[in-house]
């Protein structure tokens, strides 16, 4: 695949220089689109420039035609050329037969394109979190930004892995807080008096129970994303951690990934999402 990383590496002109001996371009120029308008519509071809020289103009030493008229098609509204996620999805849909190239117009008319899309070159993060409530705070804000378009130059793209609470529901079971509104008891305002009950939550809601009660066995689902009875990740992860100490850069089940404190900001959660995807970047 090749999708420049700037639109600013990509000149446009209406016809190709045969005598490239006395010709010279932009140092910036890395491709150039031929476009000319002919019968049957608009036309485009597609060059890798290979020049030398210093400052900013330099010289072409040859052009390497990578698509041809009939391998090149054009995105027929604009769209916002940063969001790469986007951009590589919408050509890969397109691309069928011939077609192995997508010409993109953004919003503010700068021009860019995909050659031979490859999705697999889009990161994939998984968005774990647990509900009720719903909908999970991670996955709500994670949702919002996306929607932004925020995280479009990063060539990423989120699933989601959210535990449904309610499978453990029921009147011998014990969930940290009232707000979930699941079936059971509340460590932060019930009493539990009968023994052995279910507890779900993280080593702080196990702690917090041996607390205040003491005198009761019970057994755990443990749904801390370090010590997860019921996750353990495959791919890329952000998730939310009560402990505000362990928030940060995180390997687990061999995996990178990414954890937020449980009440943590839109800032805070781009932010943690920028930092997993240069790491994972950084390491490749």
């Amino acid at each position: 695949m090749i999708f420049p990383d700037e639109y600013k590496y990509i000149g446009v002109t209406d016809s190709l220089p045969e005598d490239t001996e006395n010709n010279s371009i932009y140092f910036l120029t890395e491709y150039l689109i031929v476009e000319q308008q002919k019968e049957d519509g608009k036309k485009f071809s597609l060059y890798h420039v290979q020049k030398s020289g210093e400052g900013l103009i330099q010289k072409v030493e040859s052009f390497e035609k990578l698509a041809s008229e009939n391998q090149i098609i054009e995105y027929d509204r604009k769209l916002n050329i940063k969001n790469r996620t986007l951009l590589i999805e919408t050509a890969a849909k397109l691309c069928k037969g011939n077609i192995n190239t997508v010409i993109f117009t953004g919003i503010d008319n700068h021009i860019t394109f995909v050659h031979k899309p490859d999705i697999s070159q889009i990161l994939e993060i998984e968005v774990v979190d647990v509900t009720p409530p719903e909908p999970s705070w991670l996955s709500y804000i994670i949702d919002k930004l996306d929607e932004s378009e925020l995280f479009g130059d990063f060539t990423v793209k989120f699933s989601k892995n959210l535990i449904n609470l309610k499978q453990f529901e029921g009147e011998n079971t014990v969930f940290p807080c009232t707000v979930s509104g699941l079936r059971g008891k509340y460590l932060d305002s019930d009493t539990v008096t009968q023994d052995n009950p279910l507890l779900v939550g993280c080593e702080i809601s196990k702690t917090i129970f041996e607390l205040r009660f003491p005198e009761l066995t019970y057994s755990q689902v443990n749904i801390c994303p370090f010590n997860s009875d019921v996750f353990t990740p495959t791919k890329p992860f952000i998730a939310r951690c009560c402990r505000s100490e362990k928030s940060g850069l995180t390997t687990i089940n061999s995996v990178d990934g990414v954890v937020v404190h449980w009440g943590a900001s839109e800032f805070d959660v781009a932010e943690a999402v920028k930092t997993l995807i240069q790491h994972i970047k950084n390491k490749d």
